[in-house]
């Protein structure tokens, strides 16, 4: 049996901080129950080595990985380059997993559709399995007390099992600020803690909990302990940027 759960969101590549946080908190496959939800890539310094490290979790160890808008926007990149995507895929830090894929010095390497173009062909080439692992992830967890998803989930479907898949990576301000329609605890990412309750801490709320301590942001990387009898902890590690 499982002593605890340890949750964690919205690495978006900081890799140093994701591995500090999982040895502060003592991480051990044999005892924990690790679930990742999501937003392992864009903003952060170190996208390919996230999504590696993330697969060997999964693979190796039994955590459990969902999917989140970040990671879904990666795969239609890769998997269709429109220009609709490619310029969505730029907007939303983008840049950073491109320079990781492609082994780049320049962290402020300018990253236009030429170069994104050539990722692409870069990464189907060599990180095909990156691609597939993340295009097949789950789109939410759960357990006994808790519901475990990237951004939330929407009210309107009382089967919230029902809802679109769009929503499961992108809801925000309909699922946080609204009462839930379900019984379990929610825990979520996507929306970082500090546009909820202006700050980096860990935010509990009425019948949810956001975990997204903004890493890439300059904040902070959070992850949530949940120990056999429903008592939380929190642990975090600090951007060092």
């Amino acid at each position: 049996m499982m002593e605890r759960t340890l949750v964690i969101s919205d690495i978006h590549g900081c890799y140093e901080q994701f591995q500090s946080l999982l040895n502060l908190a003592g991480y051990h496959p044999s005892s924990d129950k690790l679930i990742l939800i999501g937003d392992y890539v864009d903003r952060g310094p170190a996208s390919k080595e996230v999504v590696e490290e993330v697969r060997t979790l999964v693979s190796e160890h039994g955590a459990v990985a969902l999917r989140g808008n970040h990671d879904q926007r990666l795969v239609d990149l890769i998997r269709s380059g429109d220009s609709d995507t490619m310029d969505k895929f730029l907007a939303h830090g983008g840049q950073s997993t491109v320079i990781s894929y492609l082994g780049l010095d320049c962290e402020e390497a300018d990253v236009g559709k030429e170069m994104l173009a050539q990722a692409r062909t870069a990464i189907m080439e060599k990180y095909s399995h990156h691609i597939d692992f993340l295009a097949n992830l789950p789109l939410y967890d759960e357990d006994a007390g808790h519901i475990y998803v990237h951004a939330g989930l929407n009210p309107a479907f009382r089967q919230w099992k029902d809802q679109p898949p769009h929503d499961f990576m992108y809801i925000k301000d309909n699922f946080y600020r609204h009462p839930t329609v379900v019984e379990k605890t929610v825990v979520f990412g996507h929306t970082k803690a500090m546009d909820i309750h202006n700050s980096a801490e860990i935010w509990f709320g009425n019948g949810k909990i956001a975990i997204d301590g903004g890493c890439a942001y300059g904040m902070q990387l959070n992850a949530l302990e949940i120990d056999v009898n429903g008592t939380y902890r929190t642990w975090k590690t600090m951007h060092s940027g």
